[in-house]
């Protein structure tokens, strides 16, 4: 036998001996010592902290869609495109509650909102449909809102504003889940030397593909002096709702020639 399968064989073995004994003491419990009884607990949870973390980071590894993922669809002829971070990956901090203005998850996405006295949630939760090609999404939970806005603003990349032109479209498509219908807006921001560039969109919520484009073609924008893009998505009557974002991507594309 080679030594690769006698150790294989062996780990096999202590395998099953240890899950006889801890069937043995689950089956014997009742009837145990107590010092005994004591001490198989104090084991048992020691084990079971490092199940669970085992457990827990194999469920997040191996559940679709595959973490990191990029996968989406996009124009054939785009020459950039991109999924933000909360969207791709784990953050450090998933959430928070009662949002106070400016408050960041991750290090691309703020909530931004007037409300004197906050209720309001945001977390990174994980996508676990089939249908999903983003490993995580975006959740918000507004309950009694009192403000007069309250918006999502998502810093784009250094690369999105390389090289942009009039000619160019900029595509931005989402999968969003709600309790109650609402309006939501994405709002695209170019800062052109001291002047931005705002071009807004409603996103079309009743249709199945749900994407905007922003032609840059009807923009004022100066090609040499771009310096930042975000974008914005802002919510209208927001108020008792859940909004869920299952995926944000974006893609650049320069227009057909005529």
């Amino acid at each position: 036998m080679a030594l690769s399968d006698s150790s294989t064989f062996l780990k096999r073995g202590l395998h099953r001996m240890s899950l006889r004994r801890w069937m043995r003491a689950a089956k014997g419990a009742r009837s145990a010592k107590i010092a005994r009884l004591r001490a198989q607990r104090a084991e048992a949870r020691k084990l079971k902290t490092q199940l669970d973390r085992l457990i827990h980071v194999a469920d997040e590894r191996l559940a679709l869609p595959m973490v990191g993922s990029t996968a989406f669809d996009k124009p054939y002829d785009a020459d950039w495109a991109w999924r933000p971070e909360l969207w791709r990956g784990p953050l450090p901090v998933p959430g928070m509650s009662t949002v106070a203005n400016k408050s960041m998850l991750g290090g691309e996405v703020t909530l931004f909102h007037d409300c004197r006295h906050s209720e309001l949630t945001l977390r990174q939760v994980r996508n676990r449909r089939e249908a999903d090609l983003a490993p995580y999404g975006l959740r918000l939970d507004v309950f009694r809102f009192d403000g007069s806005f309250l918006s999502v603003v998502v810093d784009l990349p250094e690369e999105a504003a390389r090289d942009l032109r009039l000619k160019h479209l900029i595509r931005v498509q989402t999968i969003v889940e709600m309790e109650k219908p609402l309006e939501i807006f994405a709002r695209l921001n170019i800062k052109h030397g001291p002047n931005t560039e705002q071009i807004v969109r409603e996103l079309p919520l009743s249709q199945q593909e749900i994407a905007v484009e922003f032609d840059l073609a009807y923009s004022k924008l100066n090609e040499k002096r771009v310096e930042k893009i975000w974008l914005d998505l802002i919510f209208e009557g927001p108020e008792m709702n859940q909004v869920t974002l299952r995926d944000l991507t974006m893609s650049r594309r320069p227009r057909a020639e005529l």
